[in-house]
């Protein structure tokens, strides 16, 4: 071996030490690859050096050059195989190959070549564990051609640089998968921890972006009207991502949503410029250069699409979509983790909102309360910014009966006003249908006068819900959005789900509702009658039998003195005749007490207290006249209360209080007695609690034995 030839081994074997320990130290990639260059121009005595890599869509890509001349080709350049040149036929042939005339060269490095005045070309395979993974190209401006044992000092040094780049790519993939790894157990704990979906997504736009080295990531949903949801975005520099969480998009055109929609695959776009559609727009005006698509299954179902993002004219790494692939497989379960979570939830907050209604029905509450109820349930459970319950009627007209608002600055119409339904609105659709319906553009699809009232409330999209009520079409349930896009597509089926529990506690409430006047109407019927046979007593029997009494008195004073068994008999008669009379009219004092018709409450329950045996003391707080049925009602309370505590409570006192305060007359009955009343145990305070809860009051009776007897009512005054 010659001084020459000892001097380049020597060379070479620096070289490839300078390279192993680049490796060993674990420089990345792009480190070696620039290190590996520079050294076989050095070595070779070339004018121009470059390592490029073939990518798997056909393309290939510049991963280093030397620095010896400015090629004018770009580390990160792309550019696609094809033509007759050295990358090309190395492709081809997987074998080195040699350019020494350069006239018949074509392809994407003509330009070049000829700019550059490039005379010869040597390009050599660099193969990775058995596979071909790229060339190191060198070129010469000088006529004189490379030496002839340039290929094979070449492809000497590339055999060991091909190593040394599977050992810095295998250290590059064991630290790649690691941070992936790391990325996904942060997902997974805030999944674990119950973070709400929207977190989720944030946390996976911004995993993905730092594994990628990305400047900017999103993870959207497709949703079921053909339109796209950003639900997650993050940006490298800590600045806010240009299109906010919630931006929706229609899909179509030639972009990385609408690519990756149509082929469940994922896409790539180098060139930005060329996109279309609504998305391309977006991504154009916001100065988008290249994306990388890769779709989000979820339980099998494409769910979305994550995107990295690059404003810089390099394009995104050729294993971007291997890389983020593998990635948004764990994501999307974390994603169906959340969902399912989320889901979980929703479902807990429709059922603590139809227990809530369930809660009013059993307890007798009126409709007006449970339609207030209602609405302001599905408005929680919707997330609208306002809700609202409509009923129809038979003539064409439907009247708000209840309208709820998150904000409670929103002016209601008056609930009960009946409108004509028509036009185009979602009162009128759901009605027309007895569906669910929704309108998106409230502002330019509504018409007709419910549109109106829905616009004055600054309503931009709404979605109804029919109520059925025992088989026939109720009313409708509203919720309506103040904020620019549709309703969630799935807003229709959680609310008509609800709705169906709905109509049963209106129906529930009706009925109550309607018994309730039922029994009033009874009770109210039987005071009537107890009127009218007092008034009959009183004008009839009565008048009689004092008729009769003064004329026997006439037929006793018109007796012969002799005729003294007549007298005698006459005024027996006539005794028991007033005796009979004062009977009656005692009897028509139990059925209806004048007393009470003329005077009102306070004398009545004074002649009550007075003609009682045991001493009461009677407090009546009542200042004038209150609704006939309240007065009768509490006057037959302290008269039935009364009766009780004299002939079954062995008392030696008894107190009556009564007073009116708040819309409600409160009656309390007292006595010291034996104690022991039950509702059961008879029929007088059975009918006193029918006769109370009739008129929407409640009674309640505390009688613990040997403790005396209190008897609560309260009876509404209104209504």
């Amino acid at each position: 071996m010659d001084a020459r030839t000892s001097d380049r081994f020597a060379d070479e074997q620096a070289a490839l030490r300078h390279v192993a320990t680049l490796v060993a130290a674990g420089a990345p990639p792009e480190e070696v690859f620039a290190a590996v260059t520079a050294e076989v121009e050095r070595l070779m005595e070339t004018d121009l050096a470059a390592m490029v890599r073939y990518d798997p869509d056909g393309a290939v890509t510049h991963v280093a050059r030397g620095s010896s001349a400015a090629d004018g080709r770009r580390v990160g350049l792309r550019a696609p195989l094809g033509g007759r040149n050295a990358v090309t036929m190395v492709f081809e042939t997987g074998r080195s190959a040699r350019l020494d005339d350069m006239s018949q060269v074509s392809g994407p490095p003509t330009e070049i070549v000829r700019r550059l005045g490039v005379r010869s070309a040597i390009g050599v395979p660099i193969c990775v564990e058995g596979r071909l993974w790229g060339v190191m190209l060198i070129s010469s401006t000088s006529d004189k051609p490379f030496p002839a044992d340039t290929e094979a000092r070449l492809s000497a040094f590339t055999e060991l640089v091909g190593t040394a780049i599977a050992s810095a790519q295998a250290r590059v993939e064991l630290r790649g998968y690691a941070d992936e790894q790391a990325a996904l157990r942060r997902v997974a704990t805030l999944v674990a921890g119950g973070a709400s979906p929207g977190e989720v997504f944030a946390a996976v736009a911004a995993e993905a972006g730092e594994l990628l080295g990305a400047e900017l990531t999103s993870v959207t949903r497709y949703d079921a009207d053909g339109v796209l949801t950003i639900l997650g975005a993050w940006a490298s520099t800590g600045a806010s991502f240009p299109l906010a969480a919630g931006t929706r998009t229609a899909l179509g055109g030639r972009n990385i949503s609408t690519m990756v929609f149509q082929t469940r695959k994922p896409a790539r776009i180098d060139d930005y410029e060329n996109a279309t559609g609504a998305a391309g727009q977006l991504g154009r005006d916001w100065g988008f250069r290249a994306l990388v698509g890769v779709p989000v299954m979820v339980e099998a179902r494409l769910w979305g699409v994550m995107s990295v993002i690059s404003t810089r004219e390099e394009p995104l790494p050729a294993d971007a979509e291997e890389r983020l692939a593998a990635f948004t497989e764990l994501a999307g379960i974390a994603i169906a983790n959340a969902q399912a979570r989320e889901e979980l939830r929703r479902y807990a907050d429709e059922q603590a909102a139809l227990r809530h209604v369930a809660t009013l029905v059993a307890g007798g509450a009126p409709p007006e309360e449970v339609f207030a109820a209602v609405a302001e349930e599905f408005g929680r459970v919707a997330a609208a910014d306002f809700t609202s319950v409509t009923r129809y009627y038979l003539d064409d007209t439907a009247a708000i009966v209840s309208v709820w608002t998150r904000t409670g600055i929103l002016q209601p119409p008056a609930t009960g006003e009946r409108m004509r339904i028509g036009g185009q609105n979602i009162t009128t659709l759901v009605y027309q249908t007895g569906k669910p319906a929704r309108i998106d553009d409230y502002a330019d699809e509504a018409s007709g006068a419910f549109s109106g009232i829905a616009l004055d409330w600054g309503a931009r999209a709404a979605a109804g819900v029919p109520i059925r009520v025992g088989g026939r079409l109720w009313g409708t349930v509203n919720v309506w959005s103040a904020q620019e896009g549709a309703l969630p597509a799935d807003t229709e089926g959680r609310l008509a789900a609800f709705t169906e529990l709905v109509g049963t506690a209106i129906a529930n409430a009706e009925a109550q509702a309607a018994l309730a006047a039922s029994r009033s109407r009874v009770v109210t019927a039987a005071d009537e009658a107890r009127r009218r046979i007092e008034r009959d007593l009183h004008d009839g029997a009565q008048q009689r039998l004092v008729t009769l009494a003064l004329q026997l008195r006439e037929a006793q004073a018109m007796a012969p003195p002799e005729a003294a068994g007549l007298v005698r008999r006459l005024d027996e008669v006539a005794t028991g005749l007033e005796a009979t009379l004062e009977e009656l009219r005692e009897i028509a004092r139990g059925i209806h007490p004048a007393v009470l018709a003329q005077g009102g409450l306070r004398p009545a329950l004074t002649a009550l207290a007075r003609r009682c045996p045991v001493p009461v003391d009677l407090d009546v707080q009542v200042v004038g006249r209150l609704p006939d049925p309240v007065e009768i009602a509490a006057y037959y309370v302290v008269s039935e209360a009364l009766t009780n505590t004299a002939r079954h409570a062995a008392a030696t006192a008894a107190t009556v209080t009564v007073t009116a305060a708040g819309g409600v007359l409160r009656v309390c009955v007292h006595d010291d007695g034996r104690g022991g009343a039950d509702f059961a145990r008879g029929s007088g305070l059975v009918g006193l609690r029918d006769r109370v809860e009739a008129l929407g009051g409640h009674v309640s009776l505390h009688c613990p034995p040997g403790n005396g007897t209190i008897l609560d009512v309260d009876i509404p005054t209104t209504g």
